[in-house]
């Protein structure tokens, strides 16, 4: 990689918000390295890390292939979606979605921070609308909600260097993940907008708070949820 382009760490890049993001920050000029369980065959990234960043193991394996690097840029897209009903979810707890959504998003931030540029390094982690609480969905709402508190943690530990840490929290967005069969029981609700958000529109808000122009928004959740987050506009 040259040193004229800007490096962005993607996670979840293989499909929906992830790989949409990865198309925006390609055309905007970044540098990308991708990280995902599997490297899908054909991706925007310059450069691939493949781990499961649902498991200690696999975030580990990711630090050590971030370590020291010099990015200007962190995006934690990778998520997964389990309602309560699930059962591996209930008996482990949500471990899984913990570790994935709040346990990975916190260890490869903290591994990327150090060597990010002052005035300018970003992170940008993915939340949900579901954070506010849905029913049947508490151990993922909880686990999204989690990152409220991560985000406003990490940016007033780095807000003196200049580098902005928000995060985004879309609601239904169309992505593999809304056919996913494992999602049965969590029917997805109908937007104000009266139809889904597009993976496009996400990526279109997580670039711009990685760009200069955000310098100046940090730790904050912006709801990119298609009217969903207004009183009274809807179940």
């Amino acid at each position: 990689m040259t040193r004229t382009r800007p490096v962005v760490a993607i996670s979840g890049i293989a499909s929906g918000i992830g790989l949409a993001t990865a198309h925006r920050f390609r055309c905007d000029g970044w540098q990308i390295i991708g990280l995902d369980i599997i490297a899908p065959s054909e991706t925007p990234a310059d450069e691939m890390i493949e781990a499961d960043l649902a498991n200690s193991a696999g975030i580990a394996c990711a630090e050590r292939q971030l370590l020291g690097r010099e990015t200007a840029a962190f995006v934690h897209s990778a998520g997964l979606m389990r309602d309560d009903s699930d059962h591996e979810t209930m008996t482990d707890a949500g471990l899984a979605l913990w570790t994935l959504h709040v346990g990975a998003a916190a260890r490869l931030a903290q591994t990327l921070l150090p060597n990010m540029p002052n005035r300018r390094g970003r992170v940008v982690l993915l939340s949900s609308r579901a954070a506010q609480g849905r029913a049947g969905r508490g151990l993922y709402a909880a686990s999204k909600a989690a990152l409220d508190g991560l985000v406003r943690s990490l940016a007033a530990e780095h807000a003196a260097r200049g580098i902005t840490v928000n995060a985004v929290a879309p609601a239904a967005t169309q992505t593999p993940q809304l056919n996913d069969p494992a999602r049965k029981n969590a029917a997805v609700r109908s937007l104000p907008i009266g139809r889904t958000i597009r993976a496009e529109e996400v990526a279109a808000t997580i670039a711009f708070l990685a760009s200069a122009d955000a310098g100046a928004i940090t730790g904050q959740t912006i709801y990119q949820c298609g009217g969903a987050s207004i009183a009274g506009a809807g179940p």
